[in-house]
């Protein structure tokens, strides 16, 4: 027995990445899995290896930016398994490039994604999350949610967002006596497609932005699952993946506003 089993959990994005990792790991654990994603061929993929270990799952294609959409999607989910315990608000784009240079549009649909799609998922499902007595939310923040990068302000302020967000919710749920725990995950560099279907602005090479951030993601997505779960079973409420999460969450502590002249200067020298 482990804190999974028999649970019902949501994962967003479960078509790649950490979110496909996730729904995999969820029910190697022992949890009947719902997942979501936009992208019609890697769900399909995700549907074919939680199969293949014999997992009670659903499979939707579901975009987290549409709130009613999310809304009904939650109710399904509810129908079909009849009680929901967690949800992965997991879902999230990039997009790269000087805050001068992006277009309104860029910031808004990085927004839509990685801010919205997290409110979305978290107020769709916390009614049944209460309600079933024994609830779990967990939120996709970032590294970039504890400080920020030049080139990322869109992803950053998505990211911040959402770490406050949580750690709002963490605090009504506690306060309110509500039967439902708040994590919120701050990965380092994870080895995703994150930086390759990430946009940019004109004029940046987007192979050379793929290529720089593989060199620097360490992390397996499998190993990212297993972080978050874990720390998930322990109430945490704020878990790092990564001895680069680690290394960046102790610079933002100890060097507090300070921490933007480092990044400044180290942007500067790699060309960022």
């Amino acid at each position: 027995m482990t804190y999974f089993t028999g649970k019902v959990a949501v994962v967003t994005g479960a078509g790649s990445g950490i979110g496909r990792a996730l729904a995999l790991e969820l029910a190697a654990r022992g949890a009947t899995v719902a997942a979501s994603d936009v992208d019609a061929a890697g769900l399909a993929e995700t549907e074919r290896l939680l199969a293949a270990r014999g997992a009670r799952f659903r499979i939707d294609h579901v975009d987290v930016a549409e709130r009613e959409r999310m809304e009904a999607w939650a109710h399904e989910v509810a129908e079909d398994f009849g009680v929901v315990h967690q949800v992965y608000n997991n879902a999230g784009i990039a997009f790269t490039g000087d805050i001068e240079a992006m277009d309104h549009k860029h910031l808004e649909r990085v927004m839509d994604v990685d801010y919205w799609g997290v409110v979305n998922g978290t107020k769709a499902f916390l009614p049944h999350l209460i309600a079933s007595g024994d609830g779990h939310v967990v939120n996709i923040s970032s590294v970039f949610g504890i400080i920020s990068v030049p080139t990322q302000g869109a992803y950053n302020a998505a990211k911040f967002a959402v770490r406050g967000f949580t750690e709002a919710l963490a605090m009504e749920m506690a306060a309110r006596g509500r039967p439902v725990k708040v994590t919120c995950v701050h990965p380092g560099g994870i080895r995703t497609n994150v930086a390759r279907s990430a946009g940019q602005v004109d004029g940046l090479d987007h192979e050379a932005l793929a290529t720089s951030f593989d060199k620097v993601a360490r992390t397996s997505p499998r190993r990212a699952a297993e972080v978050i779960l874990d720390g998930v079973a322990k109430g945490k409420v704020r878990v790092l993946i990564g001895a680069d999460a680690r290394v960046i969450d102790l610079l933002a502590r100890v060097a507090g506003p300070r921490y933007q002249r480092l990044v400044t200067k180290f942007a500067g020298r790699s060309g960022l």
